[in-house]
């Protein structure tokens, strides 16, 4: 028996969990460049190139000249004065997508989206018999190739956290796999900005706790992480351990659509951060519009240097007329705050309390809108 085999009979025996994490390379891009062959190969973002606009998503080609998601177009444009914009068609790419997830079924019912391109998988009893998560993910992505000429790249462990991590470690069109009995080993040699929520500036706070690695992290107790992170002290703790114990729930049903900033330098110009809400305005609408939802909640987060959060809502009696009024009551909910006591590091809008008349409210992740 292969090894790989011989090592998921034994995660079963345990108890354990088989889980796969799909995650398509550049998605977006990807599909713009597959459809039109004098793209491939050329700098690519997808979104809008006036001056307002937003890089929605960026091909591996533009990510070299610093190119990334939730960038403001005109800043794109200066660091790669040969990019070439692309309209989101939001439509092709859910067709995809809805091609995709087809294959992912045919293994297992339980798949959990997290976007258009993005999925956990659990298959732990697969519908084929294959037994081997390992060789279910190969297939896979062979099989993605084949049908829509993209690729894939694919994580495969015990828990979500860990399977999201390995597919992330040899992107693109990779795969990797983290055993039962290596997850604490794995995390421990990451630097700490690999882990999910934890921006350039936490990466910093931390560094100036001596915290640069997993290793780093597990070997604080979880009473100085409160200290000094507050409520992401509980996330850090269980992360530093490879410890997930969340559940692939097949067909999640999404409470809100929405969308968040974490800033490379904090801010605190009132002008500048009403530029900033603008532009998180713009995109998550995008996402609004997109998923065809409706909604009576508006709701704005803050996360100040000092690692504190703080939100504020606002419900109406109706739902959300338009973009206008979206925006008029996230910039009302800004200037209630101003001036703000201390810089922020991170800025973000929902709209919950959602109707939902088609279409799928999804959360879009680095390189596909995200503001993360």
């Amino acid at each position: 028996m292969p090894p790989s085999e011989r090592q998921d009979e034994e995660q079963e025996a345990d108890g354990l969990r088989k889980v796969i994490h799909v995650d398509m390379d550049a998605f977006y891009a990807s599909v713009e460049q597959r459809d039109d062959p004098a793209l491939r190969g050329k700098p690519l973002a997808v979104g809008g190139s006036s001056g307002r606009g937003v890089v929605a998503a960026a091909s591996y080609e533009a990510r070299e000249f610093g190119v990334r998601s939730a960038m403001p177009s005109s800043r794109a444009l200066r660091l790669c004065p040969d990019l070439v914009f692309r309209k989101p068609r939001f439509d092709v790419y859910r067709g995809v997508s809805q091609q995709i997830r087809a294959i992912f079924l045919d293994y297992t019912p339980h798949v959990e989206p997290l976007s258009l391109d993005e999925a956990y998988l659990d298959v732990t009893a697969d519908l084929k018999g294959i037994g081997s998560a390992t060789r279910i993910a190969e297939e896979i992505r062979r099989r993605i190739k084949a049908e829509t000429g993209l690729t894939a790249s694919a994580g495969v462990s015990y828990n979500k956290f860990l399977a999201k991590l390995a597919s992330d470690q040899n992107k693109p069109d990779g795969l990797c796999v983290i055993r039962p009995g290596e997850g604490a080993a794995f995390v421990a040699s990451l630097p700490v900005r690999r882990f999910h929520g934890v921006g350039p500036r936490g990466a910093e706070k931390m560094a100036r706790l001596g915290i640069e690695t997993g290793a780093d992290l597990a070997a604080k107790d979880l009473a100085f992480l409160r200290a000094h992170f507050g409520s992401f002290a509980e996330y850090l703790f269980r992360a530093a351990r490879g410890v997930d114990l969340r559940q692939v729930r097949a067909d999640r049903p999404r409470k809100s659509v929405g969308g968040e900033r974490t800033f490379f330098d904090d801010i605190k110009d009132p002008d500048a951060l009403r530029e900033t809400m603008d532009s998180i305005i713009d995109i998550v609408w995008e996402r609004i519009e997109r998923a065809e939802a409706r909604g009576r909640t508006v709701t704005m987060k803050l996360r100040y240097a000092d690692f504190k959060t703080l939100t504020r809502a606002r419900s109406l009696s109706h739902f959300v007329a338009d973009k206008a009024e979206f925006a008029r009551i996230g910039h009302a909910l800004l200037e209630d705050l101003m001036p703000l006591p201390q810089p922020i590091r991170l800025m973000g809008l929902t709209l919950s309390a959602l109707e939902r008349t088609g279409g799928e409210a999804a959360e879009i992740k680095d390189g596909q809108l995200s503001l993360l």
